[in-house]
């Protein structure tokens, strides 16, 4: 027998009464997306002065969509939790007061005593360390496969584990690592970087050890190692894979211990850190190899982060060049004519995000009128190769590119996007607001 109204109405006073005393934004839903109720706290952050949000759907709110998230190319938490009947996570990108905001989003669904779904809480969280806008600083990004990351990265944050970050150079493996101190509960204590390359089994332990006064020539006084300045921090090992495997036993005792011997040293330093690391190299094969060791590599790799390249999060090309030209030049900032901004997001960028800063570094020296054209862009990108991707070589329209694409490409969609060096989900929502319906 279903419950009166009033015994409905009452239930749901008496649970908005118990949201308001939640910190965090918290709506809750019906089963047909309608926001039934919000905390104070929702509406500072997320409403509009004289626009309660109440009653509205929810992704017309949070995406301005017409259609749930799910048709339209989103993932969505009611959808898995519906499906579950257990709490679901994950990020979205939610249309806010300030703009477009990375969001975390909890939803815990409410079933009744026939074990049926009647409504959903909803708690929200900005992410703090990613943006979905132009930004002065940090990771900067929209792509599914950065948002993927940054996921990735918001779940690792709040613990201890050890974390690995794996990308081809370039892609912000340092900027991740930053980003995951900020986010974690030692983000008041010191992060500490530790550039691997290119150092000897030696200068390595001096640096990261430290080491006593007189301990080797040179040593005119004590110096107090990297591992022990990150105490109550962050340690970071940038580019690990450079390690000397006669080195990689001095540093997975430290790891397990947390225990080491500077230099010249009897006595033993303690530190309490959080271990990241970040290489380019294959890891897994080196241990087969038997140039990185298997006992190592497990231990610095229990939570691994791919970050992607360049190629694999190309819709962000516009957000990051805009960001990197305010980061160049904060007080006059240049402009990028249409034909130049068309080449650069025609290039597949091997060098990555690093390679892209270095481009509109030379050709920000090159604009005279505070306006970067063709003509200051590097040769490879006025003149692209038959090497690069199938749609990167050809110019036009977006709409002219996918056409071309799928009127010459045999096989599946997810073939096509891998081709295309983009996901699946974004071929699909550009194909979508193309108004290209089959493939």
């Amino acid at each position: 027998m279903a419950a009166a109204p009033d015994d409905i109405n009452s239930r749901m006073q008496a649970l908005v009464s118990y949201l308001e005393h939640d910190v965090q934004p918290t709506i809750v839903l019906d089963v047909n997306y309608n926001i039934v109720a919000a905390n104070s706290a929702y509406q500072r952050q997320f409403g509009i002065v004289g626009k309660p949000h109440v009653g509205e759907k929810c992704y017309r709110v949070s995406h301005q969509f017409a259609v749930p998230c799910d048709q339209a190319g989103e993932h969505c938490p009611m959808r898995k939790a519906h499906d579950s009947r257990m709490p679901e996570r994950m990020l979205h990108i939610h249309h806010t007061p300030r703009g477009s905001e990375h969001v975390d989003v909890e939803l815990r669904p409410i079933v009744d005593d026939r074990n049926m779904v009647i409504a959903y809480v909803e708690r929200l969280q900005s992410v703090a360390v990613a943006s979905a806008q132009p930004q002065h600083q940090g990771l900067v990004g929209r792509a599914s496969a950065f948002n993927e990351a940054l996921t990735a990265l918001q779940r690792a944050a709040p613990s201890q584990i050890p974390v690995l970050l794996q990308g081809e150079s370039g892609t912000g493996k340092e900027l991740f690592a930053r980003a995951l101190h900020a986010s974690s509960p030692r983000a008041s204590g010191p992060l500490v970087v530790v550039d691997c390359t290119g150092l000897t089994e030696s200068l390595l332990e001096s640096e990261l050890f430290g080491y006593e006064k007189g301990a080797f020539t040179g040593a005119l006084q004590r110096k107090t190692g990297l591992a022990e300045m990150a105490h109550g921090g962050t340690l970071f090992l940038d580019e690990i894979g450079e390690v000397p495997l006669a080195m990689q036993v001095k540093l997975l005792r430290m790891i397990e211990s947390g225990s080491f011997r500077p230099v010249g040293s009897l006595r033993t330093v303690h530190s309490d850190f959080r271990l990241v690391s970040a290489t380019h190299k294959p890891l897994k094969e080196m241990v087969a190899a038997g140039s990185f060791r298997q006992d190592l590599y497990y231990r610095i790799s229990a939570f691994p982060i791919r970050l992607p390249s360049l190629r694999e999060r190309s819709e962000d090309l516009p957000l990051l060049i805009d960001s990197l030209l305010q980061r160049m030049a904060p007080g006059a900032v240049p402009r990028v004519d249409p034909q130049a901004m068309k080449l650069l997001t025609l290039y597949t960028y091997p060098g990555n995000i690093r390679e892209l800063r270095n481009i509109l570094e030379r050709a920000r020296l090159f604009t005279d009128d505070g306006v970067i054209r063709s003509k200051d862009l590097p040769a490879e990108l006025r003149n692209p190769t038959k090497d690069q991707p199938l749609a990167l070589r050809r110019g036009g329209s977006e709409l002219e590119q996918l056409a071309h694409a799928l009127a010459v490409f045999d096989g599946p969609r997810s073939e096509l996007a891998k081709t295309l060096g983009m996901s699946e989900r974004t071929l699909y929502r550009r194909l979508q607001a193309l108004g290209v319906r089959e493939l």
